[in-house]
């Protein structure tokens, strides 16, 4: 039993689901990022996903793709990320994933990066072009170090490959709501609830929808049918909208935010 799935247990028990922000590391700073993370869990968040900026970033929105543009543009690097990561993480209660390119695990190495990943206080990661054809190394590392690899699932995932995919996975299924990139959107896609449903009935992963989530009906449609609730796109473009007025504005931008989906729960 990992972290991750400590958790998911007990939030079944509860009958809750998982609230999981999304935020990316170095935006506007580090130190902020610390600060939201803390914020984050004092609210109530299950779990938070740590975006590690790339430079060709392949699944994300113009919103996340501005921000890893910010902090690469402050020069952040891995080492920093995980600095972050190592003093923080005592602070928090909610475990820390990584959402990262496969490109950045490759320069490491798969044995090497989930090590130092653990070390500092990550208890999983989210490689979304990391193919499950290619995964078999990645994963086999990550089931020897009790570190979850979460794998993603879309709308247009075949199915012989959605279930490969939730076999090779750990933690939890990253089922993404729409075809295409994260972004807020105001409507989710018709046929989302079935598909989840049918992924439901042939694996035993929590399944957590992400993309495009950014309002409390959004929410309470999902929440019958999702295991928890992923939201990235909206929390990072309420951090953009408050960098100018300092760290304490941004904390405040985001708790409404948050407070407001957390509620739809």
């Amino acid at each position: 039993m990992t972290i991750l799935d400590d958790l998911f247990v007990r939030l079944r028990a509860e009958k809750k689901k998982a609230f999981i922000p999304f935020v990316t590391a170095g935006d506007p700073s580090l130190e902020c990022t610390s600060k939201l993370l803390k914020r984050l869990d004092q609210l109530g968040s299950s779990l938070a996903e740590i975006g590690i900026p790339y430079s060709d970033p392949i699944a994300d929105g113009p919103v996340i793709q501005a921000s890893y543009t910010r902090a690469l543009g402050r020069n952040i690097k891995l080492k920093q990320i995980l600095e972050m990561v190592k003093s923080t993480a005592p602070a928090v209660k909610m475990p820390l994933v990584t959402m990262l390119s496969y490109a950045v695990v490759f320069r490491k190495g798969p044995r090497q990066f989930v090590q130092e990943a653990k070390q500092a206080g990550l208890c999983g990661a989210i490689v979304p072009d990391l193919l499950v054809e290619e995964s078999d190394e990645l994963a086999e590392v990550c089931q020897g170090e009790d570190f979850n690899l979460i794998q993603l699932v879309t709308p247009t995932t075949p199915r012989e490959r959605a279930v490969r995919i939730a076999e090779r996975s750990s933690g939890f299924i990253y089922f993404v709501s729409v075809t295409g990139i994260t972004g807020e959107r105001q409507a989710l896609p018709p046929g989302l609830l079935d598909q989840v449903s049918w992924l439901r009935d042939r694996t035993a992963l929590p399944i957590c929808i992400g993309f495009g989530i950014s309002q409390p009906e959004h929410v309470k449609i999902l929440a019958p049918v999702a295991d928890g609730v992923i939201v990235g796109s909206a929390i990072v473009r309420r951090i953009a909208e408050a960098e100018a007025a300092g760290d304490e504005a941004i904390l405040k931008n985001v708790e409404d935010l948050v407070r407001s989906l957390m509620g739809a729960l």
